[in-house]
C-alpha cells in the first residue's frame, strides 16, 4: 500500500497540538474530520485575494469568486459521478439536504396517506424531516429493522412497500454502527415499484467511493465538514427530471429568473434551490477538500482505514467485559462499545482527561439506542492520519479507565 502515513499527518498541524499534558489522539472524525494545511491555505486565499459575491458582481473579484465556486461544482460532479454538473446543489450540509428534498419533494409528491420508508438505524436528520413531512401532509412514516448485529433485515423491504409508498430514505453508512448498507439492493427493489431513494452519505464521502450513476439512487446527501472540508457547507445530489418538478425550497435572490408583484418565476437548475448569498468560501475549501483526498486516492484512504478498523476490532475485544454495538459483516471507519456497566459519559470523561476525543451519548441515534436498550454507546471513528499505534494507546487507556469502576 503506497499510503503516506506521516506525510498525511504533517498535513494536520493540530494533531501536534498535547491536551490535559497528553498527546492529542482524535478519534471522532465521525462528528467532523479535521482540516488539512491546504483547505486552510484555500479558504484564506480568498479572504486575501478574491473576496466577491459569486454570479452578482461585474467586478474581477465577483468574476473570480464565480469561476472559483462553479469549479467546485465540477469536482463534486466527478467526485460522485453524476450526469450533469445541475444536478449538484450546494446546501448548509447533510441535514439542510435531506430537509431540502423532504420539503420540496414532498409538496410535490406526497399527499395525505402516502408513505415514506428510513430504516432503524438512521441520524436524527434523516428521520425528523419525514416526521415533520408526516406530520404536514398526514402521510405515513415506515421502518425497515435491523438485527441484532446490525445489519438490515432487508427481506422486510418488501413488506413494506405500497402503492403509496412515495420515497425510501436511507443512510449508505450508520454513524453509529460503521454498517455499510446495501444500497444497491434497496434501490433496485424501489426501482421495481419507480420509487425514488435517497441516499444519506454523510459518513462514508470520505472513505468510500461513491458512483451515483452506478447506483442510480435518486437523491444523495453529504456535508463537507465530514471530508475535510470547512463547516456549513454540504451537497445534494439529485437527478434532474426529479429537481425539475420539484418547487424551490427557500425564497429570495438567485433562485429566481424574474420577480414581480404580479408573480415570479424561478431560476434554472441548480441556483433554483440555492437562494441567496452562497457559502462561496466555505464551497470554495470544499472543493480543496476533494482535490485533498483525490489527491491520496480514495482506494488506498479505504484499504489503510480498514486495516485501522479490524485492528481495532480485535484489540478492543481483548478488554474483559467489552460489548462492541454492531457487528456487521461489512462496516467502515467507526466502533461503538460499551464495557461492563460503565456508562458511555463515564469512560468518555475519563478518555477526554487522557488526551482521547471520542464520542458519547446517543449520536443522535435515540431510536437505535432503544433498539438496544442501551442510553448510548463510546464511539471510536478513524480517519485516514490515525495509526495503529493511537489505537493501542487508546485500548491501554481503556483497560486503565475500567479498572477505575
Amino acid at each position: 500500500m503506497n499510503f503516506d502515513i506521516e506525510k498525511i499527518r504533517k498535513d494536520f498541524p493540530i494533531l501536534g497540538q498535547q491536551v490535559y499534558g497528553k498527546p492529542y489522539i482524535y478519534f471522532d472524525s465521525a462528528a467532523t474530520a479535521h482540516r488539512p494545511v491546504q483547505v486552510m491555505k484555500a479558504v484564506e486565499q480568498i479572504y486575501y485575494e478574491f473576496n466577491g459575491n459569486p454570479h452578482r458582481g461585474a467586478h474581477y473579484m465577483s468574476n473570480k469568486t464565480t469561476v472559483e465556486f462553479e469549479a467546485v461544482r465540477d469536482k463534486v460532479q466527478k467526485y460522485i459521478n453524476a450526469a450533469n454538473r445541475e444536478e449538484i446543489i450546494f446546501t448548509k450540509g447533510t441535514t439542510e439536504s435531506i430537509n431540502l428534498v423532504a420539503y420540496s419533494f414532498g409538496e410535490a409528491f406526497v399527499n395525505e396517506g402516502d408513505e415514506i420508508i428510513v430504516t432503524e438505524m438512521e441520524h436524527h436528520a434523516n428521520i425528523v424531516p419525514w416526521q415533520m413531512l408526516a406530520t404536514r401532509k398526514k402521510a405515513v412514516l415506515k421502518v425497515i429493522p435491523i438485527s441484532d448485529k446490525g445489519e438490515l433485515l432487508l427481506d422486510e423491504l418488501p413488506k413494506l412497500i405500497s402503492e403509496r409508498t412515495k420515497l425510501i430514505s436511507v443512510a449508505l453508512v450508520s454513524n453509529v454502527l460503521g454498517t455499510v448498507n446495501p444500497v444497491q439492493q434497496i434501490i433496485e427493489i424501489a426501482h421495481q415499484r419507480n420509487i425514488p431513494v435517497l441516499i444519506d452519505a454523510a459518513q462514508c464521502a470520505a472513505h468510500i467511493k461513491i458512483d451515483v450513476q452506478k447506483l442510480d439512487c435518486d437523491f444523495l446527501a453529504f456535508s463537507g465538514h465530514k471530508i475535510y472540508g470547512p463547516t456549513g457547507v454540504g451537497c445534494l445530489y439529485g437527478k434532474k427530471e426529479l429537481l425539475d418538478k420539484m418547487p424551490p425550497f427557500l425564497g429570495g435572490g438567485e433562485m429566481i429568473e424574474q420577480v414581480s408583484f404580479k408573480g415570479t418565476t424561478f431560476n434554472q437548475l441548480p441556483y433554483k434551490f440555492e437562494a441567496g448569498t452562497p457559502n462561496f468560501t466555505e464551497v470554495i475549501g470544499m472543493g480543496a477538500a476533494i482535490d485533498y483526498i483525490n489527491e491520496i486516492g480514495l482506494d488506498e484512504i479505504s484499504a489503510y482505514e480498514h486495516q485501522l478498523l479490524e485492528y481495532a476490532t480485535e484489540q478492543l475485544k481483548t478488554i474483559p467485559e467489552m460489548r462492541i454495538i454492531g457487528e456487521a459483516e461489512n462496516k467502515t471507519s467507526v466502533i461503538s462499545f460499551l464495557v461492563g456497566n460503565i456508562h458511555p459519559y463515564d469512560m468518555g470523561m475519563f478518555l477526554d482527561k487522557l488526551g482521547f476525543a471520542v464520542r458519547t451519548g446517543h449520536h443522535c441515534a435515540q431510536p437505535l439506542m432503544e433498539r438496544y436498550q442501551i442510553p448510548g454507546t463510546v464511539r471510536v471513528s478513524f480517519a485516514i492520519y490515525n495509526t495503529t499505534e493511537e489505537i493501542d494507546l487508546f485500548v491501554a487507556a481503556v483497560k486503565r479507565v475500567a479498572t477505575l469502576f
